[in-house]
């Protein structure tokens, strides 16, 4: 199995290190490749150059869509299995031991992980309030999600018509696809 990680970013400089390497600590406990893609938005920082030390491959995508930056990574993605991450997060240790145990346990269509982003502002605090009831009413969390590459596909990847919460509305139709085929989203 081969891991594609998207991690769309607009000057990351100061985050996008430690999501790096959270990714690459994390892809020690496995056997599988990990592919780490990294897409600039618009980058004026360092951005590119750290994420060419860690050997991503990056993809360029200047519109301001975030739907549309995190495909475009997608389209440059040649694993399986795709998962996708914010740069200023951090992936856990044994996420790619535990994705993986959860689709061989083939009862998860996919997933996702609610993160604790690095920075915190009154901007992210307010998007966090509205878009709990979402989160509480769907039964999906937001922030690090997981999926076969053909599910990611069969649902359209993100919305990009979407100008804000192309991420929720990413798992709502990957638990939709999932039901249908007897699986479940896995939060």
């Amino acid at each position: 199995m081969k891991y594609s990680v998207l991690v769309p970013a607009h000057n990351e400089a100061a985050y996008i290190g430690n999501c790096l390497q959270s990714i690459k600590d994390a892809a020690e406990n496995v056997t599988d490749e990990v592919e780490i893609i990294v897409a600039l938005n618009r980058c004026t920082d360092q951005t590119a150059d750290i994420a060419a030390g860690y050997q991503a491959v990056i993809v360029n995508e200047d519109r301001k869509n975030l739907a549309r930056i995190r495909n475009a990574a997608a389209r440059a993605a040649s694993g399986d299995v795709v998962v996708t991450i914010d740069a200023d997060s951090r992936m856990s240790s044994n996420m790619f031991v535990e994705i993986a145990a959860n689709l061989s346990a083939g009862k998860y269509i996919g997933g996702g992980v609610m993160i604790r982003p690095e920075r915190w502002s009154p901007g992210i605090f307010m998007s966090l309030l509205m878009v709990l009831p979402f989160l509480l009413i769907h039964r999906v969390s937001g922030g690090l999600f997981w999926c076969c590459r053909s599910d990611f596909e069969a649902v359209g990847g993100f919305n990009e018509t979407r100008v804000s919460a192309e991420d929720l509305d990413f798992a709502k139709r990957l638990k939709a696809h999932g039901k249908k085929r007897g699986k479940r989203f896995k939060t």
